[in-house]
């Protein structure tokens, strides 16, 4: 791929391996006669000895294929004969910083990103500024479906940790997706957890009680922890109670009255950000009839 190939695919912040060290993208500029040019800086690493270069950087990489996280992610259910060539379509692997944009709202649809680790939150921001949250995704999950139908992305995702996410370029899944019938299916069984999201929104927003919507959320966030590997019962919340009250439809101050109830009633343990469910059933049966 040429360098400047990778420069135009490619989000500022990453990395091309060279001769003299690793060339970094810092960001893109107009010239006045309004023409791109490439703001190109070499970075402080260390010099890749030309013979190594290609052995190391593949030694280090994490494919899809040894990725722990691959049965969550859009490689999920692919065949291991086509595997290699799914691995293709992530262009770039790109660190954010905690409190860093990924996208913006109303920014151009250019790629899907598959989060590798870290926590993020999609939001949107009214005219007078204020902020809705539209959800909360980790590990394993996709961010940037939403921008297919218009061509630009509806929601902002910003980082609520350090994190690494895949840069897949839809143009990319489009074409290996026409010759690899698994992954269509993935990308339709995105899609269609997409849908099934939204509509649980729409319940946790239009039927629940307060009470109701916390104990949903928390039971649905130890479900993926568990999908992952992780411990389902003690869990870090990584968004502020803010963003989880503008999420649920919730007061700060009933989020906070919520979770000190729970705590009292012994279903939580709540240590500032640290959640452990103590009681699972009990919190399950808030949410029955009567519960």
């Amino acid at each position: 791929m040429g360098l400047r190939s990778w420069a135009r695919w490619s989000p500022p912040g990453c990395c091309f391996p060279s001769r003299a060290g690793a060339l970094c993208l810092v960001a893109y500029r107009s010239t006045d006669a309004g023409r791109a040019t490439l703001d190109l800086r070499m970075s402080a690493f260390a010099p890749i000895r030309p013979q190594l270069a290609a052995t190391s950087l593949r030694e280090r990489e994490i494919t899809c294929a040894k990725c722990n996280l691959r049965e969550t992610c859009l490689s999920g259910g692919v065949p291991a004969e086509h595997l290699e060539r799914v691995e293709r379509i992530v262009f770039a692997r790109r660190r954010i910083r905690r409190g860093e944009r990924l996208f913006g709202a109303g920014d151009k649809f250019t790629s899907v990103h598959a989060i590798r680790s870290g926590f993020f939150k999609t939001a949107l921001v009214d005219t007078e500024g204020r902020e809705q949250v539209t959800g909360f995704f980790m590990g394993g999950e996709l961010l940037g479906m939403d921008g297919l139908a218009s061509g630009r992305y509806q929601d902002s995702a910003i980082a609520l940790e350090d994190g690494d996410v895949c840069v897949m370029p839809y143009s990319l899944i489009e074409e290996v997706a026409r010759d690899v019938p698994a992954l269509q299916r993935s990308l339709h069984t995105v899609m269609s957890r997409e849908i099934v999201r939204g509509h649980g929104i729409m319940m946790l927003l239009g039927s629940m009680s307060a009470e109701e919507r916390l104990a949903a959320f928390l039971l649905n966030l130890s479900r993926r922890y568990l999908r992952r590997g992780y411990s389902g019962s003690r869990f870090v919340l990584r968004m502020t109670r803010n963003d989880l009250g503008s999420y649920l439809g919730l007061q700060l101050e009933t989020v906070s009255r919520v979770l000190s109830a729970f705590h009292k009633h012994g279903l939580l343990d709540v240590q500032q950000k640290e959640v452990s469910i103590v009681d699972i059933k009990g919190l399950e049966r808030v949410l029955l009839p009567g519960g």
